[in-house]
């Protein structure tokens, strides 16, 4: 049993949202205008695409979040926008929250799961291989200017 809850978007939690990943952001690299762009209009570019936001959210306090993006690829979704409340780091509530996205992915019959990541983010790597997850070749014109590699868990 988890000391939390895992729930689904809410406009409610927009801020935190916002608030969580530009944190992760500054802290491990910087903000691109195209973070910026979505992470303030998180329906229009992930929910209203047909994605999926989730929050960790332990005494009405959300503590972490991660949202899965379709893709041009029916049935394939890029696991993205993930970041914890640097309080809360290291006691694995990514790895639940990745965990909880691997589920959902599955009952909802996803091909599979995607992601871009940079190499320095050592840990999240491990963690990504760890749970399955295999290298891809990166495209040229990756979304991510930070991103150096491309990770697919199929389902």
């Amino acid at each position: 049993m988890r000391p939390f809850d895992i729930i689904p978007f809410d406009t409610s939690y927009s801020k935190d949202f916002y608030r969580l990943n530009i944190e992760w952001l500054r802290t491990y690299f910087y903000v691109e205008p195209f973070d910026e762009e979505v992470l303030s209009n998180p329906e229009s570019y992930i929910i209203n695409k047909g994605g999926y936001i989730f929050f960790v959210k332990k005494d009405e306090v959300i503590l972490g979040t991660v949202a899965l993006m379709p893709t041009e690829t029916p049935l394939v979704f890029e696991l993205t926008k993930m970041a914890v409340s640097p309080e809360e780091r290291g006691q694995n509530i990514g790895q639940q929250l990745l965990q909880y996205c691997i589920d959902f992915a599955r009952e909802q019959q996803f091909k599979s799961l995607m992601l871009y990541s940079a190499t320095k983010l050592k840990n999240a790597i491990y963690i990504y291989r760890k749970y399955g997850f295999v290298e891809l070749k990166l495209e040229k014109d990756s979304p991510y200017t930070r991103s150096d590699i491309k990770m697919e868990l199929k389902l």
